[in-house]
C-alpha cells in the first residue's frame, strides 16, 4: 500500500469521474462531484482554522454532508472523528471533552456547540481552498470510539493506512469493481462504517449506498430502489426480514451480519426466505472494523464468525501470553500476517488518545479481550468477552454460549446474559429476553438450556422485557441490564 486516502479518491476520481460515488437521501455524487466537495470541505475548515493533526468532530446524519466533509479533513491532514447523533447530551459532551476537536461539524441532533448545517454551507459556497500538505500513510487519520457496553469508551487512534487496508483486502478477496452498490444503515459516525463504506468502495470505483433509515420497512425501500449488492445488517434487522418474504432484496449479491453475535436460526431464516445465506463478520474497534468474515458465496460454519482476513495472525493465547494450539480457547490476539500477499501490511492501532496526546499501545500482538478459538483452517470462533465471564461457584460461564441456545427459540428476538451477585456462589446466570410480541414460556426456555447446557450455566433468573437498550452497532448496553433484571429467588 503506497496511497493516502486523498491519493485513493484521486486515482478513482481519474478513473471513474462520472460515475456514482455516493448516494443518499439528498442526492447522488460523482466521482468528480465527491472530488469538488472533498476541496471545498478543506478549504472551509482551514478557513475555521484546522491544521495538520488537529481534531475534527462530526455530529451529522447519514448523508451527502458527511463524506464530503471527511474527505476534506484528510486533504489537510487532519483527524477524524465521529459523535453519535443517538447520544444523550451529556455523552455526546464527553465524546468532544475526550478529543477537544478544533471544530464540531454539528447536525440537527447534536447537542453540543459547532458548526451547524447553514454555516456549513456558507463556507462551502464560498469555494474556499487550502495550501498542498503533506500526508503521511502512518499519520493519524481518525479516531473510533470503544462502544462502551461495559464501561467508559475509549479513544482509539488510526492512521491512514489502517482506514484503508480493510477495503482494500476486501475488494480484492471478494472480487468487487465498479458494480459494487454497497448499502449501509449503521451511522457514519462510527469510524468503522467510514472504512466500510466510501473508503471500501473508491478502492473498488463502486457507489457507497447511505441509508438514512434502519427499520424493516426502509431498509428494504433502499435495497430495492437504489439495487443495493451488498448491505450489511445487524442481527435484528435480519431477524425482522427473514420474517418478511414480500420485502425485494432480488439485487443482493452480499449480505453481512455484524456488530453482535448472529444466531445461526437468524441465518437459516433469511436464507429460507431471501435465498442468501447472511455473512458472519468477527470485528475490532482497534483492528478497526472486520477481522474475520465468512468467505463469498454459501458456506459457513455453525457458531464460527467467518475466516481471519489474509492481514491478520489471529490465535489464542493463555493467561501467561503463550500461543496455544490451533483449536484450542483462550484470549483471541491480534498481529500482522507474515505470509503471503498481505504480510506485513498491517500495523497496530496508533494507541489512545488521553490528555491531548496518542498514548502508544502496549507491543506484541494486540490483546482483543475476547475468548476463542481459531482452526488449521482459519475458521474463528467467539466464546465471549473476557470480563463477562461469569463466576459461579468457581465455574467459568461465558454468557455468549448461553445466549445462542436461548435465541435458537423463534420467538426470541435477542437475549442478553450476565450474572447477579450471589453471597454463597459468587453469581448467579441471569437472562434478559426481548420477545418477537409475544409472551414467552420461560420455563420452556430454561429446559430447552437444560437439554443443551451443563446444569451450572442454565439461568436461574428470567426476565422478559419488550426491547433491550442496545447501541447505534446493534450491541446490547450491558451497563444497563442490572435495572432490567428481576429481582433472583434466593429461597
Amino acid at each position: 500500500m503506497q496511497k493516502t486516502i486523498p491519493g485513493v479518491l484521486d486515482a478513482a476520481v481519474a478513473r471513474y469521474r462520472d460515475r456514482p460515488a455516493v448516494e443518499a437521501a439528498s442526492g447522488v455524487w460523482s466521482y468528480a462531484d465527491l472530488d469538488d466537495q472533498a476541496r471545498r470541505a478543506a478549504g472551509a475548515l482551514w478557513s475555521l482554522g484546522v491544521r495538520p493533526g488537529d481534531r475534527v468532530a462530526a455530529c451529522l446524519p447519514n448523508d451527502l454532508t458527511i463524506v464530503g466533509a471527511f474527505h476534506g479533513a484528510q486533504r489537510i491532514g487532519a483527524v477524524w472523528a465521529g459523535i453519535g447523533e443517538a447520544l444523550a447530551p451529556a455523552e455526546q459532551q464527553g465524546l468532544r471533552d475526550l478529543i477537544e476537536p478544533t471544530v464540531v461539524l454539528a447536525g440537527p441532533r447534536c447537542r453540543v456547540d459547532g458548526v451547524g448545517p447553514d454555516r456549513w454551507a456558507e463556507l462551502l459556497g464560498q469555494n474556499l481552498s487550502a495550501p498542498p500538505v503533506d500526508r503521511h500513510l502512518d499519520a493519524p487519520a481518525g479516531i473510533a470510539f470503544t462502544s462502551g457496553t461495559s464501561g467508559v469508551p475509549k479513544a482509539v487512534v488510526h492512521s491512514q493506512r489502517n482506514l484503508l487496508l480493510p477495503g482494500a483486502v476486501l475488494v480484492a478477496t471478494r472480487g468487487w469493481g465498479p458494480d459494487l452498490r454497497k448499502g449501509d444503515s449503521f451511522p457514519l459516525t462510527i469510524l468503522n462504517l467510514i472504512v466500510l463504506s466510501t473508503l471500501l468502495t473508491a478502492q473498488a470505483g463502486g457507489c457507497c449506498v447511505l441509508m438514512d433509515r434502519r427499520d424493516v420497512d426502509g431498509v428494504a425501500e433502499w435495497i430495492a430502489t437504489r439495487r443495493v449488492t451488498v448491505w450489511n445488517g445487524a442481527p435484528a434487522q435480519l431477524y425482522d426480514l427473514a420474517r418478511r418474504p414480500d420485502a425485494e432484496l432480488s439485487s443482493l449479491r452480499e449480505v453481512w451480519s455484524g456488530g453482535s453475535d448472529t444466531p445461526d436460526t437468524v441465518r437459516r431464516a433469511f436464507a429460507a426466505t431471501h435465498g442468501l445465506v447472511p455473512r458472519a463478520t468477527y470485528g475490532l474497534t482497534e483492528a478497526p472494523t472486520v477481522v474475520a468474515i465468512d468467505p463469498p458465496g454459501e458456506d459457513w460454519r455453525p457458531g464460527a464468525s467467518g475466516q481471519v482476513l489474509p492481514q491478520y495472525d489471529v490465535a489464542a493465547y493463555d493467561e501467561a501470553g503463550n500461543r496455544l494450539p490451533d483449536g484450542e480457547p483462550g484470549e483471541l490476539r491480534l498481529a500482522a500476517a507474515s505470509t503471503g500477499r498481505w504480510a506485513g501490511v498491517w500495523r497496530p492501532l496508533l494507541g489512545y488518545w488521553e490528555e491531548g496526546r496518542v498514548r502508544a499501545a502496549a507491543p506484541g500482538p494486540f490483546p482483543t479481550g475476547d475468548v476463542g478459538a481459531v482452526d488449521a483452517d482459519g475458521w474463528l470462533t467467539v466464546l465471549d468477552r473476557k470480563k463477562l465471564v461469569i463466576i459461579r461457584g468457581g465455574a467459568n460461564i461465558y454468557p455468549l454460549e448461553v445466549e445462542r441456545v436461548i435465541a435458537a427459540h423463534p420467538d426470541v428476538v435477542r437475549v442478553a446474559v450476565c450474572g447477579v451477585p450471589d453471597d454463597r456462589l459468587g453469581q448467579r446466570v441471569a437472562a434478559v429476553v426481548q420477545s418477537a410480541g409475544t409472551t414467552l414460556d420461560l420455563d420452556a426456555l430454561a429446559e430447552r438450556c437444560r437439554r443443551e447446557l451443563a446444569p451450572y450455566k442454565v439461568p436461574e433468573v428470567w426476565t422478559q422485557v419488550d426491547t433491550l437498550p442496545v447501541n447505534a452497532m446493534g450491541k446490547v448496553q450491558r451497563t444497563e441490564l442490572p435495572q432490567l433484571i428481576a429481582a433472583p429467588d434466593r429461597s
